[in-house]
């Protein structure tokens, strides 16, 4: 496979990076912000699997991908992914969600009739559009796509929610900011590619977080014994996430995210568990990434 040529303009990277979701998507704010001292130009992708599409097609390309969020959960089939495709983590960054409700110009909020957004932003702007009873909500695939439909098919009372950035991107005014009903709405992200591409991402990075998946014996006491392993390399286990194992009725696996000072220490963690699991593979290790400061009031 074909080393990478990272095209220098200013000085600067040039990253290509897969999105799910159109321009104006979380998914691609979370890029431009990660990559932001690069040159950034989204690949749009219609599901999470298209992006790994996209990587085949061009080695080069960069990953982006939600993993969870902090109302909505874990992205399950995110993790399947990951592991499925084999591409390792480069970083994380961590997005705080604000959704605007957005429409044509030349209307107020009282014009509006129906509101679109993917079944999530809709879910999470409950109480805001409990306050206009006698709107519509239609589901729609993406947050940015709705924005996109509303504009493109000059939609008259329609609204979407969508980020502001979508907002700007289609022509559409902001009605309303900041309609979440928990301000503490974040997403997380997983930043994934070929390794000469996380190699070069990750250059004078300090590695101290890492994912891994793991399955176990079905016997009494088998995750227990591997949780106490990693207690005593003082590895801070900062989620665990069980998933059945398709076709072995009763066994899982486990998706396991850890924060370490020593890499060392943890790389002697996962020397000191081999005996007690069947399977373990690394997703990444990568340096973590910063959650956001909340401005209150």
């Amino acid at each position: 496979m074909a080393k990478p040529k990272f095209c220098h303009h200013n000085s600067k990277h040039m990253r290509r990076v897969a999105i799910q979701g159109g321009q104006g998507a979380y998914h691609g704010i979370a890029a431009e912000n990660f990559f932001a001292n690069d040159e950034v130009e989204i690949i749009p992708c219609i599901t999470f699997r298209d992006i790994f599409k996209a990587i085949k097609n061009d080695p080069n390309v960069i990953g982006i991908m939600a993993i969870e969020n902090t109302i909505a959960g874990s992205l399950l089939q995110n993790y399947e992914l990951l592991k499925e495709f084999k591409l390792p983590i480069a970083g994380e960054y961590k997005l705080r969600i604000s959704h605007c409700f957005a429409a044509l110009p030349g209307q107020n909020i009282h014009d509006i009739k129906e509101v679109q957004s993917h079944p999530i932003a809709l879910m999470q702007c409950g109480d805001f559009l409990n306050t206009l009873p006698a709107i519509k909500i239609v589901e729609h695939e993406d947050t940015a796509l709705a924005a996109f439909d509303i504009s493109n098919k000059n939609l008259i009372g329609n609204a979407a929610i969508c980020s502001e950035r979508a907002a700007q991107i289609y022509g559409l005014d902001i009605l309303a900011r900041g309609i979440e009903t928990n301000k503490r709405n974040f997403t997380r992200f997983l930043i994934f590619g070929n390794t000469w591409v996380v190699d070069e991402i990750q250059k004078d990075e300090i590695i101290n977080k890492a994912s891994i998946v793991f399955t176990l014996p079905h016997s009494e006491g088998s995750l227990s014994k591997v949780l106490s392993v990693f207690s005593f390399y003082d590895i801070n286990l900062t989620k665990i996430q069980s998933l059945p194992i398709i076709g072995r009725e009763w066994e899982y696996q486990f998706y396991v995210d850890f924060k370490f000072s020593d890499l060392e220490r943890y790389k002697q963690s996962l020397a000191a568990i081999k005996p007690l699991i069947n399977e373990l593979k690394t997703l990444g290790e990568y340096p973590e990434g910063k959650t956001p400061i909340i401005i209150e009031g």
